[in-house]
């Protein structure tokens, strides 16, 4: 599975397209640069930021492209419990922080934990994930604005 390590210019973009075998179409090509910019974004924020460049797309052209991202590794999904899920460029292993409040998500650098001794004896453990749930920065900010505490 190819790994998008990094992705600065339309041309790196078109690159790796080619690289896992897709075929390069506008589409395509502004999608990927829409998450190539950064950060975790639903299906809506990137089908309405692709479709002002665009003019015209579908969320359901969004989802098969992502689709068809993820099984090529360009992609990965990250499922939030109750909110819709939200999509990054493949990179560098990392774990996740939720806020338990509006959703947000933001990378965090650290190597998944392995399994306690013993405790998966007859399993080949291939990956994990953790997830820091919590307040963000600016919902800690709210609440404590709320209830008058710093």
């Amino acid at each position: 599975m190819a790994v998008v390590e990094e992705l600065t210019g339309r041309e790196a973009v078109i690159q790796r397209l080619r690289d896992v075998g897709l075929r390069v179409t506008g589409p395509r090509l502004e999608v990927l640069t829409v998450l190539a910019a950064g950060g975790h974004l639903d299906v809506e924020a990137i089908t309405t930021t692709a479709r002002e460049r665009l003019g015209t797309l579908t969320s359901q052209a969004v989802y098969e492209m992502l689709r068809h991202f993820q099984e090529t590794g360009l992609v990965s999904k990250f499922d939030r419990p109750g909110l819709p899920a939200v999509f990054e460029v493949s990179g560098p292993a990392h774990q996740h922080a939720l806020c338990t409040v509006c959703g947000r998500v933001e990378n965090v650098a650290s190597a998944a934990p392995a399994p306690p001794r013993g405790a998966l004896p007859e399993w080949r453990v291939e990956d994990a994930e953790v997830v820091f749930k919590g307040l963000c920065p600016d919902c800690r900010t709210s609440a404590a604005t709320s209830t008058g505490t710093v």
